[in-house]
């Protein structure tokens, strides 16, 4: 008798569990039934995945953080506010240089930053942030016209750095000017969303370039491939106000130098623009929670 009370007791336990679940609703059409989930979680928004989870993952910012090899690629070009009528232009190009000479092929003109190393140094909590860092700054300046410098020689003073080619006949596929700068950058940055792996910032400062390597190089019809060497008198140094924009995944930046480009006869005053491409943090780096 006990067995069969004990017995009881279970079915009607068990029983009123299964009262108690949520049972989905049926509707028979033309002899298919269909069943509906009363499960509340069924309609659950679904989790994220892949890009649109690492979009909004957090993160937990060091105090100095550390990032090799990011790389912009963009373009380069200049404001031309030389007088062609006056003296110093004409010492420094001949003969009649004007402003035709120096136009760019812009699409063609590119800049490509390499920075080895940059770091970023909380200052406020990671809303304000000191940074720094070392890289090559490189330009190349394709002209229109069949332009060609000529390297100097120190025991002529102000002699012509800057000649046209009128040979008859002669066409040029490619003639631009590399400049090359070794370049320290300092920034303050201001980032909105410091806890956020792909951040809303904006960094701005200037930067230092040293001039390590100017060349002429051009392709023309008759004489091929050819390289010419020299600093053709332009400025050693470089400062330049730069600037830094981030949108997430989108980095923009961009530089305007100080000063001309030249020491004498031209005044052109050089500046970069493109997208920055960062590399994933390897020291300091935040782990996403």
């Amino acid at each position: 008798m006990r067995f069969l009370l004990s017995v009881l007791c279970l079915s009607w336990a068990v029983s009123g569990i299964a009262q108690d679940q949520p049972k989905p609703d049926t509707l028979e059409i033309g002899g298919v039934t269909i069943i509906r989930d009363n499960d509340p979680g069924a309609f659950a928004a679904p989790p994220k995945k892949g890009f649109l989870k690492k979009l909004s993952s957090r993160t937990n910012p060091r105090k100095v953080r550390t990032q090799w090899g990011i790389v912009d690629i963009g373009f380069s070009n200049f404001v031309d506010n030389t007088d062609y009528s006056s003296i110093e232009a004409q010492e420094y190009a001949t003969p009649a240089v004007n402003a035709d000479w120096m136009s760019l092929k812009p699409f063609k003109s590119r800049n490509v930053n390499i920075w080895v190393v940059t770091q970023q140094v909380s200052i406020i909590n990671h809303y304000v942030n000191f940074n720094y860092g070392i890289g090559l700054e490189l330009n190349n300046y394709h002209y229109k016209q069949p332009i060609r410098y000529q390297q100097q020689t120190a025991t002529v003073e102000n002699a012509p750095a800057l000649g046209f080619d009128g040979t008859f006949g002669r066409t040029y596929k490619k003639n631009k000017l590399a400049a090359d700068y070794l370049t320290v950058p300092l920034m303050l940055n201001f980032n909105l969303t410091p806890h956020n792996l792909y951040a809303v910032e904006l960094s701005a400062g200037m930067s230092v370039g040293y001039l390590y390597s100017a060349r002429n190089k051009y392709v023309n019809s008759d004489e091929g491939k050819a390289k010419s060497r020299g600093d053709f008198d332009i400025r050693p140094w470089k400062l330049s106000y730069i600037a830094e924009l981030n949108l997430g995944i989108i980095r923009l930046y961009g530089s305007y130098a100080f000063k001309s480009m030249y020491l004498r006869g031209l005044d052109m005053t050089p500046y970069n623009f493109g997208v920055r491409i960062k590399p994933m943090e390897v020291f300091g780096k935040v782990q996403t929670n």
